[in-house]
């Protein structure tokens, strides 16, 4: 909830629609299973500070792909390693546990230079552009889509 009201522009959602939703969903949604899991990391007084989703598409032609979603570090943590972290983790995950992943996708607000960086240091590429992708407040967002191309073991 905290990354809906800091960065609203980053999301598709809002706080305002995710505070009507009840807890028992946000529960569910970060229910880890083998095909989607949540990470986070904390500070030393416990307290959630970033965290990051993964899921991986579930219809046949499109099991070799994974997606990343919901990727945020609280403002006063950036710049510490802590995304990059989070992002390892993840690939390491999603990589041993979903059998045939070849994909990883994301999608990031273009003028996000910072979070472009990060995931391009991690091996993510540009393959498009989403125009307006996201509006909010009457001004309009462009999402670059990226991708991450794993080894493959077959």
């Amino acid at each position: 909830m905290r990354s809906l009201k800091n960065d609203p522009g980053s999301f598709g959602s809002t706080y305002e629609q995710e505070a009507t939703r009840p807890l028992e969903n946000f529960a569910e949604r970060i229910q880890h299973t083998k095909d989607q899991f949540t990470l986070g990391c904390f500070d030393d007084s416990n307290i959630l500070v970033g965290i990051v989703n993964f899921a991986r598409e579930n219809r046949l032609k499109t099991t070799h792909k994974g997606n990343i979603y919901g990727m945020y570090i609280e403002p006063q943590f950036r710049g510490r390693g802590l995304g990059k972290t989070l992002l390892l983790a993840l690939i390491e995950r999603a990589t041993k546990e979903c059998d045939g992943l070849e994909q990883i996708h994301l999608t990031v607000v273009s003028n996000n230079e910072s979070a472009k960086r990060l995931y391009a240091s991690l091996g993510f590429a540009v393959y498009g552009v989403e125009p307006h992708a996201l509006k909010f407040d009457g001004h309009y967002f462009d999402e670059d889509l990226m991708v991450l191309r794993l080894a493959k073991l077959n």
